[in-house]
C-alpha cells in the first residue's frame, strides 16, 4: 500500500511522466470508445493523430501561456485576441492533418478541399473541429486546475504541520526552564534552611528532568508516565510545605494503554501550588482528579486561595507562563476535541480540563 501510494505520489510530480500518460489514456481512449459504439476504429485513430499536434499545441499554450500570461494578469483584450487567432490557426492545422492522412490510410473518407476553402470557412471549422480539439484543451486546463489546487492545499498542509510542530517543540522547550526555575528556587529555600530534604529533592528533579528533555520527544506518551511525572512533582512540592499542604491526588486509567500530548497536565499542577500553596500562610488545599474512559480524559484540579490576594491570583492564573503553554499546546494537539473551563470564588480556584481520546 505505501508502494502503491509512493508510486502515484512520484507520478503526480513528475511533470513529464504524468503529461504523458495524460495524452496516453485520452488517445486509447478514443478507438476503445469507436469499437463499443461499432464506429471505424482506423478513423478513429487517423482522426485522433490529427488533432493531437493542435490539440498539444492549443493545451501548452493556453495552460502555460495565455491563462496566467494573459488572463490572471487582467490583459483581458490580448488574451481574448491571443485566444481567437490561436483557435482559428489550430483549426486549420487540424483540418488539413485530417485531409492528408485521411488520404493516405484512409482513402474512400477523403475529401479534397483547397487551402482557400478552409481558411474561409471559419464557421464550419467551429462546427466540427473545435469541439474535436478544445474538449481535450478544456479538459486538460481542467485536471491542471484541480491538480494546482491538490498541490496547494498540500503545501499548506505541509507548512501548517511543520509550524505547528515547531511551534510544539518552542513550547516544551520552554516548559522546561518554567519548571526548572520553580524548583530551584524551592531548592533553594530548603539548602537556606539546611534540610535533610535537599539531596532528595536532587533526585527528584534529576528524575524529571530526564522525563522532560528525553521521554517527551514523541506526539504522544503513555499517560501513566504523565501521572508518575506529577506524582513525583507533588512529591518534591510536598518536601517543601510539609504540614502546611493538605494534598490529594487520585487517578483512575479504565486501559494502562492510554496515550497523551506529553508535558500538558502539569502546568495546571504548578499553577494550584503557585496561586494557592506558596501565597497561603494558613493551610492551603489543593485537590487533584485524573479520570479516564473509552471517550475522554478528565482532569480536575482545585486550590484554595490566600485572603485578600483571590484577585491577583485570578489574574496571574489566566496569564502566567504555564497556563498559557498548555492552552497553546491543547490547541495545537487537541483543536476541537478539548474543554477547558475554570471557575473562582473568593476562597478558591478550579480547572476542568475535557480532552476527547477518540
Amino acid at each position: 500500500m505505501v508502494k502503491k501510494k509512493n508510486l502515484i505520489d512520484w507520478i503526480i510530480q513528475n511533470r513529464v511522466v504524468s503529461h504523458l500518460i495524460f495524452w496516453v489514456l485520452l488517445f486509447i481512449s478514443l478507438p476503445i470508445l469507436a469499437a463499443l459504439n461499432d464506429g471505424s476504429v482506423k478513423k478513429t485513430v487517423i482522426s485522433g493523430l490529427s488533432f493531437l499536434p493542435a490539440q498539444l499545441l492549443a493545451s501548452y499554450f493556453l495552460v502555460y501561456y495565455q491563462v496566467p500570461k494573459l488572463l490572471f494578469k487582467k490583459k483581458y483584450l490580448k488574451f481574448g485576441v491571443s485566444f481567437l487567432i490561436s483557435v482559428y490557426v489550430l483549426l486549420v492545422l487540424s483540418k488539413l492533418l485530417n485531409m492528408y492522412l485521411t488520404e493516405i490510410f484512409a482513402p474512400k473518407y477523403f475529401e479534397y478541399k483547397s487551402l482557400f476553402e478552409i481558411i474561409t470557412a471559419p464557421f464550419h471549422l467551429a462546427v466540427v473541429y473545435f469541439p474535436s480539439v478544445y474538449v481535450f484543451v478544456f479538459l486538460m486546463f481542467t485536471t491542471k486546475a484541480f491538480k494546482d489546487r491538490f498541490e496547494e492545499r498540500h503545501q499548506l498542509e505541509v507548512l501548517q504541520k511543520e509550524k505547528a510542530n515547531t511551534e510544539l517543540k518552542f513550547l516544551k522547550a520552554q516548559t522546561n526552564p518554567h519548571f526548572l526555575f520553580n524548583t530551584l528556587n524551592n531548592l533553594y529555600s530548603l539548602t537556606l534552611e539546611r534540610s535533610e530534604k535537599a539531596p532528595e529533592v536532587v533526585l527528584k528533579l534529576s528524575d524529571m528532568l530526564d522525563y522532560m528533555l528525553y521521554q517527551c520527544k514523541d506526539a504522544e506518551v503513555p499517560l501513566k508516565k504523565e501521572i508518575d511525572f506529577i506524582q513525583d512533582y507533588i512529591d518534591l512540592e510536598s518536601l517543601r510545605y510539609g504540614n502546611k499542604l493538605t494534598l490529594d491526588f487520585t487517578h483512575h486509567l479504565h486501559s494502562p494503554n492510554v496515550m497523551i500530548a506529553p508535558l500538558i497536565l502539569i502546568s495546571f499542577v504548578e499553577n494550584a501550588f503557585k496561586h494557592g500553596a506558596s501565597n497561603n500562610l494558613n493551610n492551603s488545599v489543593i485537590k487533584i482528579e485524573l479520570t479516564t474512559n473509552q471517550d475522554q480524559l478528565c482532569f480536575k484540579v482545585f486550590n484554595t486561595l490566600p485572603l485578600n490576594k483571590q484577585n491577583d491570583i485570578e489574574n496571574e492564573s489566566h496569564s502566567g507562563i504555564g497556563f498559557s503553554n498548555s492552552q497553546r499546546q491543547l490547541e495545537l494537539n487537541y483543536k476541537n476535541n478539548y474543554n477547558l473551563k475554570s471557575t473562582k470564588t473568593d476562597i478558591d480556584f478550579q480547572i476542568i480540563l475535557n480532552i476527547n481520546l477518540k
